[in-house]
Parts: structure tokens; C-alpha cells; sequence
């Protein structure tokens, strides 16, 4: 009996001692261990990648809708004053008449949004009305938004909405402008975007001819933290912007802003200057001016219209500045001058604050423009 239990825990011990060895692994070898650490690191290396895109995608979603929301902030005015006009203009009406089309080519003129616009509007807009068969006031209204906002696409669909920068040395970007539209006040502002982008910024006060001017650009120099080349008032604009050019040329600036006067009593005289001061930057740095801004009072309306051409004239403008957007109640005028003059606007103020100076973007100043005037369709 006792040797019969001592072979059962022998025979017991040894499954167990079988369980146990089966149970170990063989080592693995060197290579095979390095190939399996490899495969982790690329697992690992992956995963990291796909949250970083996941990252970079949440923050690009929430940069544009932070974007747009501007744009909706900023042209809140403009929206709520046409919006406005356009109820009243439905509510005179039982019929969509010949004269009704009167009123609407009159409030879309009043809109600043120019003759030409006004009248093709209104022309299409007999045809849309009756294709579509709009016969509700809620149904027209929609067309008219509509049709403005397919223009407003149509019209910038092959115009450069983008700044230009040098692929070597200084960009030079030329500002013209009437005075009293924010031209120095954006230079400034601009300024301070480049600083903060970590570029070496320099700006030229070359409007020697307006009475603090030069102060005024100072200022905005010293706030920012930029150079500034300046000479006392009276003088020579061409002087000022050969020292600034050259100066930005040898101490290797990225960002050279040159501001110019505003005067346009004389025409002669404004483009004989503004014509030396691009041949000296040019004589300099043959690519530069890299653009040529003009900036505008979107408040001023068809009187802007006016100085655009003006400029126009004087010097080869590559983008409208459109200052003061958030201030008016029309904002017709980015059509105005797309429609008329077909120079692309690329930079507009919707604020005060120094980044509510923005880039312009077509998608997203419609957005602004009519949202809440029209509802999405169903296929």
C-alpha cells in the first residue's frame, strides 16, 4: 500500500514536472528578438504618426472654423444692413415685376456692388425667377442671395488671392493708398504678424509729405518691435526708400513694408513719384516690389471705386488692401472692384484689433456675407 501511493506521487510529480518544462519557451535568437523589437518601433511609430495627423487635422478644422467665424463676426454690419434691404424691397411688392427689378438694380447699386453688377444681377435674375418658378417672397429672396453669391465666386474664380514673397532675399511689398484709409495702420499690423512668424521686418516711411505721418509709423515701429527708416518730413520719398532697400539688402531683412503718400490732388506728381520710388526698388531687387497694395475704405463705397482707378493708372496694383469692412453696412464693393477693375482683393480689416486684419478668402467672406440669407438646397 505505501510503495503503490509512493509510485502514484512519483508518477504525479513527474506530469507536473512535464507541465512545467513544456510550459517554458525556447529562447528566442538575437535576430529574431531584433526583427520582433523592429516590428513594435514601426507599430509604435504609426500609431504616433496617426494621432499626430488626427491632431493636425482637429487643429487645421478648428483654425478654419475660427476663420470663417471672423469673417461672420466681422461682416455682421454688412449682412444684418442687407438683409434688411432686401425684406424691404419684397415688401413693397405682390408681384415680381418690371418694376420691381427697378427697385432691386437701385438696392443693389446703393449696396456699392457698381452698375455693371446691378444690372447683370438683374438680368439673370429674370431668368432664374422664372426657371425656377420663385413666386414667394421667401423664394425670390433666396434666388437673389443666390445669384450674388455664384458672382462673388465667379468673379474672383481667376484672380491671384494670394501675397507673393521672395524665394531669396527681402520681400518688398509697396503700399499706396489715399490718407485717412488705414494704410499706415496696416503696415503696422502687418508688420507685427511678420515679427511674430520670427521674420526680421523692416518698414520705410516713405509718405514724407502728410503731417505725422512719419510719427505715426514710428510709433507702430517702436510697439511691434521693428526697424524703421525714416527722414525728416519734406523729404525725398525716393531717398528714404533707396536707403531702406539698401539697407535691408546688406543686413539680410525677410520683410521690407514701404509706405508711400496718399495725395492725389496732383496726379502728375503722384505718379512721377510713385513710378522713381518702384524703379529704385526694382534697380535694387529686379523681382521687388514683390506686390503692389492698394488700400481702400470700404466705408467710402463707390468713392474707393473712384481711387482704385486712380491708382490704377498711376502704378501696376497687384492687390487691394479693403480696410474698415466691419464699419459699413454695404460691402458691395469687393464685387465692384472685381467686376470693374479685376484686381484681386487679398487683404481685409474686419476688426480693430491688430489680427483682425485678415487674408482674404473668397469662400469665407461669402460665408460671412449671406449667412443666414440662405438655406442649402435638397438634390
Amino acid at each position: 500500500m505505501t510503495t503503490q501511493n509512493a509510485d502514484q506521487g512519483a508518477e504525479t510529480e513527474k506530469e507536473d514536472t512535464d507541465e512545467q518544462l513544456a510550459s517554458i519557451e525556447p529562447e528566442e535568437s538575437p535576430a529574431k528578438t531584433a526583427e520582433k523589437t523592429a516590428e513594435e518601433a514601426i507599430e509604435v511609430a504609426e500609431d504616433v504618426a496617426e494621432h499626430e495627423e488626427e491632431a493636425e487635422q482637429v487643429e487645421k478644422q478648428a483654425q478654419t472654423e475660427s476663420e470663417a467665424s471672423r469673417y461672420t463676426h466681422g461682416l455682421k454690419k454688412i449682412r444684418t444692413g442687407f438683409k434688411g434691404r432686401i425684406n424691404a424691397l419684397l415688401a413693397n411688392f405682390r408681384h415680381v415685376d418690371e418694376d420691381f427689378f427697378d427697385d432691386l438694380e437701385e438696392m443693389l447699386i446703393e449696396s456699392d456692388v457698381g452698375f455693371e453688377a446691378a444690372m447683370k444681377i438683374s438680368d439673370e435674375l429674370r431668368d432664374e425667377v422664372k426657371f425656377q418658378n420663385a413666386k414667394s417672397k421667401a423664394e425670390v429672396s433666396e434666388v437673389i442671395v443666390e445669384k450674388l453669391v455664384d458672382l462673388y465666386e465667379e468673379a474672383g474664380k481667376d484672380q491671384d488671392e494670394e501675397l507673393h514673397f521672395a524665394e531669396e532675399g527681402p520681400t518688398v511689398f509697396l503700399f499706396v493708398g489715399v490718407n485717412g484709409v488705414g494704410k499706415t495702420t496696416t503696415i503696422g499690423k502687418l508688420a507685427k504678424r511678420y515679427k511674430d512668424e520670427g521674420k526680421k521686418v523692416m518698414v520705410a516711411a516713405g509718405d514724407t509729405f502728410r503731417a505725422g505721418a512719419i510719427q505715426q509709423l514710428d510709433e507702430w515701429a517702436q510697439r511691434v518691435g521693428v526697424t524703421i527708416v525714416k527722414k525728416p518730413e519734406k523729404s525725398d520719398p525716393a531717398s528714404v526708400v533707396y536707403d531702406a532697400v539698401t539697407k535691408a539688402k546688406k543686413e539680410n531683412y525677410d520683410i521690407l513694408l514701404v509706405d508711400t503718400a496718399g495725395r492725389l490732388q496732383n496726379k502728375v506728381n503722384l505718379m512721377n513719384e510713385l513710378e522713381k520710388i518702384q524703379r529704385i526698388i526694382t534697380r535694387e531687387i529686379p523681382e521687388a516690389p514683390h506686390e503692389v497694395l492698394l488700400a481702400l475704405d470700404a466705408t467710402t463705397g463707390q468713392n474707393a471705386l473712384s481711387q482704385a482707378k486712380q491708382f490704377k493708372d498711376a502704378t501696376d496694383v497687384t492687390g487691394i488692401i479693403l480696410t474698415k469692412l466691419d464699419g459699413t453696412a454695404r460691402g458691395g464693393i469687393v464685387l465692384a472692384i472685381r467686376n470693374e477693375l479685376h484686381i484681386p482683393v487679398k487683404l481685409v480689416g474686419l476688426g480693430e484689433q491688430v489680427d483682425d486684419l485678415r487674408d482674404f478668402n473668397t469662400e469665407d467672406f461669402a460665408y460671412g456675407l449671406f449667412k443666414g440669407l440662405i438655406t442649402p438646397r435638397e438634390d
